[in-house]
């Protein structure tokens, strides 16, 4: 993710101008899986459900449309979430600092559907969280998870997906292993960011980053995220927040990751 570094592979940086990916609609129905509930808290299942509900058919596609910038994600008051510092709030795009992170990721995963590809790497790190892992240690959720996208070369043909999850401070030192899952480490890193509401949809995150790239046009920033990820695959990443359950002040973003010399933020 970005020019972070990473315990067991390269992590893939982005691309400037981005290409938008040709995700098919969404309007499939998902399945879920038998799952055990016993002992989960009501607040990893709603979690759960969030990356799995088939609420992405559309139902809310109106209020998806809605973006903007500036909103503290309401999950981040009651689970724990990576710190940030706001650069700058522009017109259509927020600039934050991240500190020094640790992420927890699955492999690539090949697939035509973003929200796929995102239940099925959330149900990996789901069971991570809940001790399949070398430690058999038990995780506490945290917010966001981020899907990062390497779009196909057309459509419906299948493009890469990367699901992290974000590693709570106090496993941040020594992370428990699993298998199919690496560590990125990421230094202080600069994140553009755009804000939108409602449900994450395979139809709406493409036009979401197109726009984000769009209000970048001709700032430094812009300028940044080209010069951090020249030869890159990755486009952008998507970091969801909200249970299911939250119909209202929903909250999502579009991340594009880079670095940029402290000495260039003088305003």
């Amino acid at each position: 993710m970005g020019n972070s570094i990473q315990d067991s592979k390269a992590v893939s940086p982005f691309q400037w101008p981005i290409p938008i990916p040709p995700f098919v609609s969404a309007g499939f129905s998902i399945l879920l899986p038998p799952i055990q509930i016993s002992g989960f808290s009501m607040l990893k299942l709603s979690f759960l459900l969030t990356l799995l509900s088939s609420a992405s058919s559309g139902l809310w596609h109106d209020e998806a449309k809605k973006s903007s910038v500036g909103i503290y994600p309401p999950a981040c008051t009651r689970i724990e979430c990576p710190v940030f510092d706001v650069i700058q709030l522009g017109n259509g795009y927020e600039i934050r600092r991240y500190n020094s992170s640790v992420w927890m990721s699955t492999s690539s995963i090949q697939d035509i559907s973003l929200v796929d590809a995102t239940r099925t790497g959330f149900l990996r790190l789901f069971d991570y969280i809940q001790g399949k892992n070398s430690y058999e240690e038990k995780i506490e959720m945290t917010a966001p998870v981020i899907t990062e996208v390497s779009p196909s070369d057309g459509p419906f043909c299948e493009s890469s997906f990367t699901v992290s999850f974000y590693v709570p401070k106090e496993n941040q030192a020594n992370p428990p292993p699993a298998k199919g899952l690496h560590v990125q480490r990421w230094k202080t890193t600069y994140v553009a960011v755009r804000q939108f509401k409602g449900f994450v949809t395979d139809s709406n995150v493409g036009e979401e980053a197109a726009a984000l790239q769009a209000s970048l046009a001709d700032t430094i920033w812009a300028a940044a995220i080209e010069k951090s990820h020249p030869d890159s695959t990755t486009v952008y990443a998507v970091a969801q927040y909200n249970s299911p359950f939250e119909f209202d002040n929903r909250v999502n973003e579009i991340w594009m990751q880079f670095y940029i010399d402290d000495d260039l933020l003088v305003m």
